[in-house]
């Protein structure tokens, strides 16, 4: 028996050609909690990773959703994020989690997203150089853990490219229009990453913001590019 990493009741795990051979392994949840987590798969915008299914058809023009258009038309922004792939959509469950994750400190319930982080990474971004998003020191002594370098463990080496330069509210407690409106810098590079494609890696993916100012900052370390990896979309 095994004891569910997010909701604590014991389950067994149920034995099948897939888990003999080692091509599906245990992902530390029982299966209710485990299906209620939904993947991200079909059709997705080219830049964020954004299911097409979830939305409706005059939101999206081509491969591109109205919001990564948007970013595009931005000359400030143009190009900065080369692609964004997310394991799940943002539902209540996945915000349940996460929220269990990142504010009440269940460090725990990174080792659920530890197997498909790595596949990905093997996948689509083998060769790229892995960057956690960081924490300012003040969030950091309040959770105790950088959520996003937790997720990394044992995908790859990680590299320390970026320190946190401002304290900001919480994403969260923002609204939309708070969260594009970008105003000073966020992030600062303190390594060369000249002609490296770069993969930052963090939890969500909500209006690409945090993601794009910390690519800009690495665009203007020499990265090549930037690409990113997020638990949820």
């Amino acid at each position: 028996m095994s004891r569910c990493l997010y909701c604590h009741t014991d389950y067994a795990i149920h034995l099948t050609w897939e888990s003999l051979f080692n091509l599906h392994s245990d992902n530390g949840l029982c299966q209710n909690c485990d299906e209620q987590l939904q993947e991200i798969k079909g059709e997705i915008c080219n830049i964020c990773g954004r299911s097409f299914s979830l939305f409706p058809e005059q939101y999206r023009q081509d491969n591109m959703c109205h919001d990564c258009i948007r970013w595009e038309e931005d000359e400030n922004w143009h190009g900065v994020l080369a692609r964004n792939r997310s394991l799940y959509v943002y539902n209540s469950h996945m915000q349940e989690m996460l929220s269990k994750y990142k504010y009440r400190g269940d460090a725990e319930l990174a080792k659920v997203f530890h197997q498909k982080v790595r596949t990905l990474y093997k996948k689509e971004f083998r060769r790229h150089f892995l960057v956690p998003i960081p924490l300012s020191e003040e969030r950091h002594l309040e959770r105790g853990f950088n959520q996003s370098l937790l997720i990394t463990n044992g995908v790859a080496h990680v590299h320390s490219v970026l320190v946190r330069t401002s304290h900001e509210e919480k994403q969260s407690k923002k609204s939309r229009a708070e969260r594009m409106n970008i105003s000073g810098r966020l992030f600062s590079a303190i390594m060369d990453v000249s002609q490296k494609d770069v993969l930052l890696v963090d939890d969500v993916y909500t209006t690409g913001s945090t993601i794009r100012q910390a690519a800009k900052e690495l665009l203007e370390a020499g990265a090549s590019s930037v690409s990113s990896i997020t638990l949820a979309r």
